[in-house]
């Protein structure tokens, strides 16, 4: 996944409206819960049926990092996803979706202007068709370059054509991406 995939899931995981389990045991009791069992859990953390049992039972407090990373992730993927869809379903119908990013970009303009790129930091809203089309790409399993390419258009029409008010014909490249955060 991406540097825009990771953006977005984390963007989704801000919506939750309750914390996620603190300990390992509790964490680890939520995976089971969402599995039905034991069986499917130590294929997705590499890890024993023993030692899932074992954390269950609270047998075993303190994760080693690498473990409890993986562990911490997965649950945080798996928690409260019908929050997560709500608030995914808001942006693309009504409240759109807020893009903070740090990344060269060049231009295709005009003949005599300037295109070469260069770093900007913008912070910019994008309306919910935008947020629609990029929830639908990454649903979709598209790569990061389509990702990319969504915000690109996006970024172009809202921020560097301000909304078709000027610069017409200006196409927008978005590379170099130093990071982005995404916020719906």
């Amino acid at each position: 996944m991406g540097i825009l995939g990771e953006s977005l899931d984390r963007a989704a995981g801000s919506t939750a409206t309750r914390p996620i389990p603190k300990t390992a045991g509790a964490q680890m009791r939520f995976l089971v819960k969402q599995f039905k069992g034991t069986r499917p859990v130590p294929d997705l953390l590499g890890i024993t049926q023993r030692t899932v049992e074992r954390y269950v039972k609270d047998q075993i407090k303190r994760p080693r990092p690498d473990l409890a990373a993986r562990l911490t992730g997965e649950v945080r993927n798996r928690w409260q996803p019908r929050v997560k869809e709500k608030a995914k379903k808001n942006a693309a119908t009504s409240t759109g979706i807020v893009v903070e990013t740090r990344a060269r970009f060049g231009f295709t303009a005009a003949p005599g202007t300037t295109d070469d790129g260069r770093i900007r930091l913008i912070t910019q809203h994008l309306p919910p068709q935008y947020a629609a089309r990029l929830f639908d790409a990454q649903t979709d399993g598209a790569s990061e370059q389509q990702l990319q390419a969504v915000i690109a258009e996006g970024l172009q029409e809202q921020y560097f054509r301000d909304r078709g008010r000027r610069a017409e014909g200006l196409l927008v490249e978005f590379t170099d991406i130093d990071y982005v955060e995404l916020d719906f």
